[in-house]
């Protein structure tokens, strides 16, 4: 260790009081951090890139300072997509200082990254007072049968009003209208789980008609308009 010339000069004086790090909740234990391999704990963090055209929800398991397991959500970047199967890639099996000085390809995942980080170096986890956290896996439990996001995306204009494209549910097949035109349900297909069926051997005309549901009073309507054609 080099000292200037001023320090070297100085008279040692004894430290006193330890000032241990404040205790943060982990997996239902009280820990002092210390090291990197102290932190534990399952979380999620949102970011988004610079010019805002995208975000990412991530999601990390974290046991003994080693990212087990993550989840990476993009939307909004035909690109961020790519980036974020590179990022599946690179995350898992980095601690998390690793992780944070890794490039993530995408600004917005590098961006989640950091809040992630912060989240979880202050206890601030989804497991923080869950005995021994969540199980690797658990991240799963987020996208719901079929493993697919949870994707809200609909459509407005002042001159034509609201039109819903894919909701929770599923795929919006049409919207339904009572007769002032307002919306009162919709159709919906569940895309995952007519894909497992299709997997599992189900004739694809079958598999897209026992997968088709609707909400609200569609039955009630009117009226019924594809939001995407009309």
């Amino acid at each position: 260790m080099e000292y200037t010339h001023e320090v070297d000069c100085m008279y040692c004086v004894a430290k006193g009081a330890m000032h241990d790090p404040a205790p943060i909740p982990e997996e239902g234990n009280w820990v002092k951090a210390k090291q990197v391999d102290d932190i534990s704990g399952l979380t999620h963090g949102v970011g988004r890139c610079a010019p805002q055209q995208g975000a990412c929800k991530l999601t990390l398991n974290v046991k003994n300072g080693i990212i087990e397991e993550a989840l990476i959500e993009t939307i909004g970047c035909s690109g961020m997509t790519h980036s974020a199967a590179m990022a599946a890639e690179i995350l898992v099996g980095k601690t998390i200082l690793e992780a944070l000085n890794t490039d993530l390809v995408c600004d917005a995942i590098n961006t989640a990254m950091r809040e992630l980080f912060l989240q979880i170096v202050y206890g601030r986890t989804q497991s923080a007072f869950s005995e021994n956290g969540l199980p690797i896996g658990a991240g799963l439990e987020d996208l719901g049968k079929g493993n697919r996001s949870q994707i809200g995306t609909t459509y407005a204009t002042k001159a034509k009003g609201a039109r819903y494209l894919e909701l929770t549910e599923g795929y919006i097949l049409s919207i339904g209208l009572d007769e002032h035109d307002e919306i009162i349900g919709y159709k919906f297909l569940s895309i995952g789980k007519m894909m497992d069926a299709i997997k599992k051997g189900m004739s694809p005309n079958e598999a897209y008609e026992k997968n088709i549901g609707t909400y609200g009073r569609y039955a009630e309507a009117v009226k019924h308009i594809d939001p995407r054609q009309e």
